[in-house]
């Protein structure tokens, strides 16, 4: 149980049989009456943000959450199929699931795969992932001197902007945290 003077930015807390996260938290003291927290918690499982004031002292379940390193298997056109490296038990993901990350996926890439009650719920890239480009429309010479960008679509099937200088077939390090292209490989 989470008492809320544990309440924090990022603590995962368990409400109505549903994990939440808190994004937002203020503890405020009034001068006259109990002092409470004011929070803005994140649904998990349904992305819903909700705005919930909690009286000092009450409590809440501690969820039953579980991060897993696991390893991208394959797409079946339907799911996104995972393995775990310790004792090879797979999962599947939607596509709803895994938001616009999948489009940063390729095989035997290794994630973070977030589960309540042993249902995936969140995938978490590694930082950095090294992707083939699969298609870019070639640079124009002398079009160089102001640092110019040109579309590219990924062998993953994501698109990102890349320097003019990047060809179809060069392997691309990108940062998944901005979606951007960071150096060739």
């Amino acid at each position: 149980m989470y008492s809320t003077s544990e309440f924090r930015r990022n603590l995962k807390i368990e409400m109505d049989g549903e994990p939440y996260v808190i994004v937002e938290c203020q503890h405020v003291k009034p001068g006259k009456g109990v002092a409470f927290v004011k929070t803005r918690l994140k649904n998990l499982v349904s992305g819903r943000v909700l705005d919930r004031t909690f009286r000092s002292g009450e409590t809440v379940d501690v969820p039953d959450l579980e991060e897993r390193n696991m390893e991208f298997l394959y797409e079946d056109g339907e799911n996104y199929h995972f393995m775990d490296k310790d004792n090879y038990e797979q999962i599947s993901m939607t596509p709803d699931q895994l938001g616009d990350d999948r489009l940063f996926l390729t095989e035997n890439t290794e994630v973070e795969i977030l589960l309540h009650n042993g249902k995936p719920l969140a995938m978490e890239l590694p930082n950095f992932v090294q992707i083939p480009i699969a298609h870019t429309e070639p640079g124009i010479k002398g079009d160089t001197a102001s640092g110019a960008t040109k579309p590219a679509t990924l062998a993953s099937g994501g698109v990102i902007q890349v320097p003019l200088f990047v060809e179809e077939g060069d392997v691309v390090r990108i940062d998944t945290r901005t979606k951007a292209y960071v150096e060739r490989a």
